[in-house]
């Protein structure tokens, strides 16, 4: 899979769900992860036992309009509105940076102005900023991945899986300095 992806949250409020994203974001090897406006410091991420800190770089912004991410970067809004992409039916970026609103609130105005994608679970009702996380990540996997089409037979093997790249030898001679 080429590209990179990132993960963060606005307004988290609650340390066993920052711990949890943050978790996630490293289990599914996100490049860095933030936070906009929190409520906590991102020290107290105290669920995370995969010890991402150190291994994950973090970033902090206190408002939205603070947010920086790298050029090429496309910001994907994971939220309950009614002009959002359901999930299914998304194609992720490359180069993304996914965040997710906090518990018991939804994306500031500000932060969803900033985003160029919105997109929902397609689920009855919301569900915890954690695992929300980790379907947006699971689907992107999925998706850019490399697995190729889902078999048409229940445990049935795919065909279509497309070969490991293998690199050949340079195309150019070297340069004599």
């Amino acid at each position: 899979m080429k590209g990179y992806f990132a993960v963060g949250v606005e307004g988290v409020s609650k340390p066993m769900n920052l711990g949890n994203l943050v978790r996630i974001a490293h289990a599914f090897d996100a490049s860095f992860f933030f936070s906009v406006a929190p409520r906590l410091n991102l020290a107290k991420a105290n669920s995370d036992t995969s010890n991402a800190e150190g291994v994950l770089p973090f970033y902090s912004y206190d408002h939205p309009s603070d947010f920086r991410l790298p050029l090429g970067c496309r910001l994907v809004g994971v939220e309950i509105t009614d002009d959002a992409v359901e999930l299914p039916r998304f194609r992720h970026p490359s180069r993304a940076a996914y965040v997710f609103g906090a518990e018991r609130y939804s994306l500031s105005p500000q932060m969803l102005s900033l985003c160029e994608f919105v997109v929902k679970i397609p689920t009855r009702f919301s569900i915890n900023v954690g695992m929300a996380g980790a379907i947006v990540l699971y689907d992107r996997l999925v998706s850019l991945g490399g697995y190729g089409g889902r078999p048409i037979t229940p445990g049935g093997e795919n065909v279509d899986i497309p070969p490991a790249h293998s690199w050949g030898a340079p195309k150019s001679k070297p340069r004599d300095y």
